[in-house]
């Protein structure tokens, strides 16, 4: 079980959202009626619900009172979350170049207690060297100062902790083999990302499986996603897929199922995990 006192806003934020919509429901109260109690619109609930938007301690307080929790020991507890979920996250401190819906991932993805990632493009983020980022944010953002590009890659970097902390979450990715023959950098770059990649599969939380050529177009058809799911029960599953200019967050059960079978899917058509480190050796043999 992920602890809450370890947890960021982001999740705290859904943790309280989630109450509050249950605490609601049971009364029978319309979102128009709470929102009209904060002197907020009923999409406001919505979101505040959803925990996308932050909690003013005094709108929790009057929700509380609405909902008919007037007891001080179970009112306390939830204004404490609520100030807590107001409490900034270290990605914060790069607002300047993260736009928002990514700062929202990186909060689910810090709360994750496993992972499951689709990539037809590049190494895994999470599996990334610094110096194999390094060359991918280049490409990505030509015009980049290397400051910016630095910033990025710290980003990267300190996301990466989760895999080093004392409960790591699981990580199971689906990597296209392409993925992992796209020369980035020179190829000593290469060859580095390769090993460490090597090092991470000899783990005992992360599992690869590579997708051959021949196998490749199923890969292809779904493009890059993430999947990610949580020990605490009040949080549903979340697929999360990047655009260009923003990213979907999906928690239906019906997309859910649509994207569970997808991995499933791919799982089989891809290499066992047992093969991973003979397939990786392989491709570091190769590089040139």
């Amino acid at each position: 079980m992920h602890d809450l006192a370890d947890s960021g806003p982001t999740v705290l934020r859904i943790l309280l959202g989630g109450q509050l919509r249950r605490l609601r429901e049971a009364r029978g109260i319309t979102p128009k009626d709470a929102g009209d109690a904060i002197r907020a619109s009923a999409s406001k609930i919505s979101r505040l619900e959803l925990g996308r938007v932050g909690f003013k301690k005094r709108d929790v307080a009057d929700l509380l009172t609405l909902y008919g929790v007037l007891a001080e020991d179970e009112r306390e507890p939830l204004l404490s979350l609520a100030e807590r979920a107001n409490r900034p996250g270290w990605w914060q401190r790069y607002s300047d170049i993260l736009p928002p819906w990514f700062e929202v991932y990186i909060g689910l993805e810090e709360a994750a207690s496993a992972l499951r990632v689709h990539e037809t493009r590049f190494v895994p983020e999470l599996l990334q060297t610094a110096d194999y980022a390094r060359a991918a944010v280049g490409l990505d953002r030509p015009m980049a100062s290397e400051t910016e590009i630095e910033r990025r890659v710290n980003v990267l970097t300190r996301r990466q902790r989760i895999l080093r902390r004392g409960t790591p979450p699981q990580l199971w990715a689906l990597v296209d083999e392409a993925a992992l023959r796209r020369p980035l950098g020179d190829p000593a770059i290469m060859r580095a990302q390769l090993a460490a990649l090597l090092d991470a599969i000899r783990g005992t939380d992360v599992t690869l499986q590579i997708v051959p050529p021949s196998r490749g177009a199923l890969a292809a058809m779904a493009g890059p996603f993430t999947m990610l799911r949580f020990a605490e029960p009040s949080l549903p599953d979340v697929v999360y897929m990047e655009q260009l200019t923003s990213a979907l967050y999906l928690d239906k059960d019906a997309d859910l199922a649509v994207y569970k079978r997808h991995l499933d899917r791919m799982s089989v058509n891809a290499l066992p995990p047992a093969a991973t480190e003979e397939r990786l050796m392989t491709l570091l043999d190769e590089v040139r």
